[in-house]
C-alpha cells in the first residue's frame, strides 16, 4: 500500500509542476511516507526527520504522511517543530495545498473514507506493476494490529472506479495488476469478479493481489487459480502463528484445519502454486510447545519469500496490554530458528527452479546497468547474465534533474532460463523475448 501511496503522491505533485531530485539537499519538498504497523519502523521516523531537518534547504517545505502521521498526529509538531504538515494516509490528498500557502501548518489525520480516490489525478504514466487498492481498512482488529487505528474500518471501493484505474494503468504502460488492501480478499464487490473483468484487457498479462486473510478465501477465489491463466500462481495468505492458543490471543478466528484445508484446495486447483506468509515470534504468552507449532506448519506449507517479525507492542492495541510478555532475548532466539526454516523453504524452492524457462517481468536495470532484473511467476528476482547488456543499451536514458534514471519499455516480457539459485534470488538467460 505504501509504494501505491508513494506513486499517486509523486504523480499528483508532477501535476503540480515538481519533479524529483536525488538530493535532498536540493529539494522544494520533502514527504516522508510512513508505516506504523512495526513499532522499528515508526521509531525511525523522527531520527530520519531530524537528518532531513539537518539536509535540506532553509526555505524547503518537509513533513510526514501516513500511518505514523495518524498515529501521532498534532504531536508530530511538538516533537518535531520545524515540520509544515501532517497527514494521514486518508488525507494525503491534501498536500497541495501546503504549496498554496507555505507559510502555514497542514494538519489532517482525518479518516476521510474513500475521499481521496475521488480527488487523486489519474495516473497517466504507470510503471509495469500498478498497485490498485480496492479497499482500505480491517475490521478483523487483530489484538496486535494497529491498521483498524491508522486507517480505519473496512471501506470497498465502487468496481467501477477500480476498473476506471486499471483501464488508466493498463493503457499507460502497467503489464501486470496488483489489487490491494488490508483484507483485499473482503473486498465486497467479488474480487473474483473483479480478477475477470481485468483479465479482460489483452494489455494485462499479469494479476496478483495481496494481502489475504484465510477466512474470505472464498470458493469462487480459489476457484479462478485453476481457470485464469492470467492470476499468478502466487498466494500471501498470513497465519502469523501455528499455535491455537496463540491465534485465539491475536484474535485470528481460524483454525490449522481451515488454513490447510485452503492451502490444499488451492493446490488442487493450481498444482504449481506457491504460499508465502507473515508470522510474529514472540506474542504474549506464547510458550516454546506455541512456538514449535510455528515452525511446524512453517515446514509443512513449504512457505516462500515470508515475512517474520518479533512481536512489538503497538498502541491502541489490546495486545499491549496483555500479560506475560516475552523478554527480548527469547523472541530474538525464536525469530533466528524460524527465519532458518524459512531460509532453507526458500533456498530449496529457489534450487528447483534450476533449468526451467520462465515468463518473467522485468523491472529494469540493476545499478551497474549490466544486467536486467526481472520477477518470476512466484515474485522470485531473477538477475538476467551479462549477455543482456544489449538489453540494457536498449533502454533510453532520460535526464531527471540531477539524476539520470533508466527507463525501459513497460511491456517487457522474457522468457528466462533459469541458470542459477541462491536463497535471496535466482539467476538466468534469455531464451527469447
Amino acid at each position: 500500500m505504501n509504494v501505491y501511496d508513494g506513486q499517486r503522491i509523486e504523480s499528483m505533485l508532477r501535476g503540480r509542476g515538481m519533479m524529483p531530485v536525488a538530493d535532498i539537499a536540493l529539494a522544494d519538498l520533502i514527504v516522508l511516507n510512513t508505516c506504523a504497523v512495526r513499532e522499528k519502523a515508526s521509531n525511525k521516523v523522527f531520527s530520519e526527520l531530524g537528518r532531513i531537518r539537518d539536509r535540506k534547504k532553509p526555505d524547503a517545505l518537509f513533513g510526514i504522511v501516513g500511518c505514523v502521521a495518524r498515529e501521532e498526529g498534532a504531536n508530530a509538531f511538538r516533537r518535531m517543530k520545524e515540520l509544515n504538515f501532517v497527514l494521514g494516509p486518508q488525507s494525503y490528498h491534501k498536500l497541495p495545498e501546503i504549496l498554496d500557502n507555505p507559510d502555514a501548518r497542514l494538519l489532517n489525520v482525518d479518516l476521510s473514507g474513500l475521499e481521496k480516490f475521488d480527488a487523486l489525478p489519474p495516473m497517466n504514466d504507470s510503471p509495469a506493476v500498478a498497485y490498485i487498492p480496492i479497499q482500505e481498512g480491517c475490521d478483523h482488529c487483530c489484538t496486535y494490529c494497529i491498521v483498524p487505528y491508522t486507517r480505519g474500518r473496512e471501506l470497498s471501493r465502487d468496481t467501477g472506479d477500480v476498473m476506471r484505474d486499471v483501464r488508466a494503468a493498463a493503457e499507460s504502460g502497467a503489464v501486470e495488476i496488483c489489487f490491494l488492501g488490508q483484507n483485499v480478499n473482503g473486498y465486497k464487490n467479488s474480487l473474483a469478479a473483479l480478477i475477470t473483468e481485468t483479465a479482460k484487457l489483452e494489455s494485462v498479462k499479469r494479476i496478483r493481489f495481496t494481502s489475504s486473510y484465510p477466512t474470505e478465501m472464498t470458493d469462487d477465489l480459489i476457484a479462478l487459480f485453476g481457470t485464469e491463466p492470467k492470476l499468478l500462481p502466487f498466494l500471501n495468505m498470513p497465519i502469523q502463528s501455528g499455535s491455537p492458543d496463540v491465534l485465539t490471543r491475536m484474535n485470528r478466528p481460524y483454525g490449522l484445519g481451515l488454513y490447510i484445508g485452503i492451502v490444499e484446495k488451492l493446490r488442487a486447483m493450481r498444482p504449481d502454486i506457491q504460499i508465502s506468509s507473515d508470522f510474529i515470534v514472540g506474542f504474549p504468552g506464547e510458550t516454546d510447545e506455541d512456538f514449535e507449532m510455528t515452525c511446524d506448519i512453517a515446514r509443512r506449507i513449504g512457505y516462500i519469500n515470508s515475512y517474520s517479525f518479533k512481536y512489538s507492542p503497538r498502541p491502541h492495541t489490546a495486545a499491549a496490554l496483555m500479560k506475560d510478555q516475552i523478554p527480548e532475548n527469547i523472541k530474538k532466539q525464536r525469530l533466528k530458528i524460524l527465519d532458518d526454516i524459512l531460509t532453507e523453504n526458500n533456498r530449496a524452492f529457489n534450487e528447483s527452479c534450476v533449468g526451467l524457462t520462465l515468463p518473467c517481468l522485468v523491472e529494469g536495470p540493476d545499478k551497474t546497468g549490466k544486467h536486467l532484473l526481472a520477477r518470476t511467476p512466484w515474485m522470485q528476482q531473477v538477475i538476467v547474465s551479462p549477455s543482456a547488456k544489449q538489453r540494457v543499451e536498449e533502454y533510453k536514458s532520460k535526464r531527471v534533474e540531477h539524476k539520470t534514471i533508466l527507463s525501459y519499455s513497460p511491456t517487457l516480457l522474457l522468457s528466462i532460463r533459469i541458470t542459477n539459485a541462491n536463497k535471496c534470488s535466482l539467476r538466468g538467460e534469455i531464451v527469447k523475448s
